[in-house]
């Protein structure tokens, strides 16, 4: 039976995508959507991206466009970068792309520029890095870049009251536009969560690979999910984004 499984940010932990991989026993009946955020953080980024370049041969999958995935593409492709990239894990991605030859850059390159800002599926569920905040949806979204920078979405979802009825005047619009909205972006860690948390209809299955929490993969049909090893553990020797 086919499943449809979405993977929250990895930041170069490509050990703990394969454990992922295995625990949630993936087929090739299975679509596979990442949402974003491959680098920057562990020291496998580089190696990450070739890892997913080489899985969408045999599987189906939907990557979708991180914050961090478009800074490692202005780097590589403008050979220059904000200087606060360095502080938040841009420096193991440079070191990882020393390993690679340039035709595998370029492969790299072709990937990236094809990621997707966001995806929404028959079953009106929509899939994004972070966020939007046109009230008429992500398709008239004014500035692209909300779609993998914006944290608006999370923390009105997070912040709103349970008991205030769809109805109301002041229920926020972007929540009512579809049944489920997958996020990652804004670790589940900053609430003291290491699981993928539900705030409203939005589920954010970032739970924090890139500092001291595992990655996670859900099902989004029946909600199971599988966990990595915190990343950390798996990258003993290294500091991460931490």
């Amino acid at each position: 039976m086919s499943r449809t499984i979405v993977f929250g940010d990895i930041h170069g932990a490509l050990k703990a995508l394969k454990q992922l991989i295995n625990k949630a026993n993936i087929t090739t009946d299975d679509t596979l959507i990442f949402l974003g955020d491959y680098v920057d953080g562990w020291s496998d980024s580089a190696q990450l991206v070739s890892f997913l370049i080489e899985l969408q041969k045999t599987h189906t999958c939907v990557f979708i466009r991180g914050n961090h995935d478009e800074l490692c593409y202005t780097w590589l492709t403008e050979d220059t970068y904000n200087p606060d990239w360095m502080i938040h894990g841009g420096q193991a991605t440079i070191d990882s792309y020393k390993k690679l030859s340039k035709e595998e850059i370029d492969t790299h390159l072709h990937f990236y520029k094809h990621l997707t800002d966001y995806y929404t599926d028959d079953h009106n569920r929509l899939f994004l890095h972070a966020g939007f905040t046109n009230i008429n949806g992500p398709n008239k979204e004014f500035f692209s870049k909300l779609f993998y920078w914006d944290r608006t979405l999370w923390e009105t979802a997070l912040a709103l009251d349970p008991k205030l009825e769809k109805t109301a005047l002041n229920y926020p619009k972007r929540l009512l536009l579809f049944d489920e909205i997958y996020i990652g972006h804004t670790p589940v860690t900053r609430i003291n969560q290491t699981v993928p948390v539900q705030a409203a209809c939005v589920w954010n299955i970032d739970t924090g690979a890139a500092f001291k929490g595992p990655m996670t993969a859900i099902d989004i049909d029946t909600k199971e999910f599988w966990q990595s090893d915190p990343a950390y553990q798996l990258y003993p020797d290294e500091k991460g984004r931490n």
